[in-house]
């Protein structure tokens, strides 16, 4: 269903800014089927976007989360004057407190939000297309609520970073990689040493492997066990486990099964024993660039040999060994994450008010990610917070 009708090449509120604009046609679709066919076309190689944003790992999320939390789909697509896709921004529609706000699709479970651009037209986007691209959306969105955005993405900008902006609430730690490189300079030999030391110990279990997982059967084997043991891991951290919310392991595992050429939407990398399986790390791949989304290991003795930190190297090697320029490791700073990991991704947020009360929901939101950003870089303030969660939660 279109939920609003096509706007032709400028806006009644911008005229000036809007006559340089490329944008000749905007649709605003309500419905994942009619938007999929350009939606699959600007994934393909030669245009800009992330692997959280191919159409079938969203569709999962949207059909199992969104719908249970309603999230309305809400999916801008602009067109130059012959029609041929230039934009795609997969946004969600949500209402609070009278405030109609609109969110990339993904919720918790993407590291990176984008829309998928003509690679072209992305290079050469002015003010002006992101006023056409928006205009549609005022009647029945209040603000935009853009979060943990790259700036770039493979060297080239994302056109959003013409937005106004804040850094965003956590920082999302980065290993770039030299194709070619020695393995020194992904991993130090020392560190390597102390790692070779430690896997000695599950080498000596029947049946020690590393792997990727290529077939249905072990890919819902392996989810069947994290299933299981991440919310022990979680319990143990004394974390809220997001995994267990309404609709996640639905979307999780029709993710991980939905085929992407010759692999999945959500690859699975495993350590495993013929006795269990001892640590998981699964992610999104493109080509390039490698991003965690989810991992745990063992609840076991062998979790003392550190075999999440066995199985990230394994993965870097092999990721560096095809030609992939860079890995990280999701949201957060976790201690592990720096082991490996001595970079950040460029990450912002933007609140883009389209009507009044946008403007004040742009404000107040604007602030209090400012101030939770404040928290996480005060270790003392984000201990408190920690602990006063740990115990009114």
């Amino acid at each position: 269903m279109t939920m609003a009708a096509t706007v032709q090449g400028r806006t009644a509120e911008s005229p000036a800014r809007s006559k340089a604009s490329r944008v000749a046609h905007v649709d605003v679709v309500g419905d994942l089927a009619e938007a999929e066919a350009v939606w699959r076309a600007l994934e393909e190689p030669g245009h800009l976007s992330t692997p959280y944003q191919r159409y079938d790992l969203l569709a999962s999320w949207q059909r199992s989360v969104g719908e249970r939390e309603g999230a309305r789909p809400v999916i801008v697509i602009a067109r130059d004057a012959e029609q041929r896709p230039l934009a795609l921004l997969p946004l969600t529609l949500r209402q609070s407190h009278g405030v109609r706000m609109a969110c990339f699709m993904g919720g918790k479970h993407t590291t990176f939000n984008m829309g998928l651009w003509n690679a072209e037209f992305a290079a050469q986007a002015v003010g002006a297309d992101l006023d056409t691209l928006f205009a549609p959306l005022r009647d029945q969105v209040d603000v935009l609520a853009l979060l943990q955005q790259p700036r770039r993405w493979h060297d080239q900008q994302n056109p959003f970073a013409l937005l106004s902006q804040q850094s965003a609430i956590n920082g999302c730690p980065l290993l770039a990689m030299e194709p070619g490189g020695a393995p020194a300079s992904r991993i130090s030999n020392s560190f390597r040493r102390r790692l070779k030391s430690k896997e000695k110990k599950l080498q000596t279990l029947a049946g020690y492997r590393y792997h990727l997982a290529t077939t249905d059967a072990d890919i819902s084997r392996l989810l069947d066990w994290f299933f299981r043991v991440k919310p022990a891991r979680m319990a143990e951290q004394k974390l809220p486990d997001v995994f267990a919310e309404p609709g996640v392991e639905q979307f999780i595992r029709s993710a991980c099964l939905a085929p992407r050429g010759e692999g999945r939407i959500i690859d699975i990398h495993a350590l495993e024993c013929d006795e269990e399986v001892i640590a998981i790390f699964a992610g999104v791949a493109d080509g390039q660039r490698f991003s965690t989304m989810f991992n745990t290991y063992t609840m076991s003795e062998h979790a003392r040999y550190s075999p999440g930190l066995i199985l990230l190297r394994n993965i870097i090697d092999g990721y560096a060994e095809r030609g992939y320029r860079s890995l990280d490791l999701g949201i957060g700073t976790d201690d592990y994450k720096r082991m490996f990991c001595k970079d950040d991704e460029d990450i912002f947020d933007s609140f883009v008010p389209l009507t009044s009360r946008g403007k004040l929901a742009a404000m107040a939101m604007s602030s209090l990610n400012h101030g939770k950003r404040l928290v996480k870089q005060n270790q003392m303030l984000f201990d408190l917070a920690r602990r006063l969660r740990q115990a009114f939660g």
